[in-house]
């Protein structure tokens, strides 16, 4: 399940613009997921942070910064404590950052778009 969540947001970050819904995720990359059950929305949730921890890694973008709380601004907190977890900075000044989500999503875009990255680590 994994593989098949890295690989819609690969293909997200390069041909579409904006934020996906953990809905649309769940429905798009035919996950089978009930997220009114709440163990079942923890898991995706595991799955998202476990990906980006792992791009983070290797020295690419998280790219959980694609995936949003439908009716939300923007990510939850548990997102800026996984972003302080890998060294990024104190999650709550993360969160004020308007510019620091922003830019997370804009570098998965551009890296990912980049048809040599694309081929090499997709």
């Amino acid at each position: 399940m994994i593989g098949r969540i890295r690989t819609y947001l690969i293909r997200y970050s390069r041909l579409q613009t904006g934020t996906v819904s953990y809905l649309t995720l769940v429905q798009e990359a035919e996950l089978g997921l009930n997220l009114e059950i709440s163990h079942e929305k923890s898991r995706l949730n595991e799955m998202l942070a476990e990906i980006s921890a792992t791009e983070h890694e290797a020295g690419r973008p998280p790219l959980s910064a694609l995936v949003k709380v439908q009716g939300s601004k923007g990510q939850g907190d548990n997102f800026y404590k996984l972003c302080e977890k890998m060294g990024m900075g104190e999650w709550r000044s993360l969160k004020q950052d308007e510019e620091f989500l922003k830019n997370l999503i804009r570098d998965c875009r551009a890296f990912w778009r980049d048809e040599e990255n694309f081929q090499k680590f997709s």
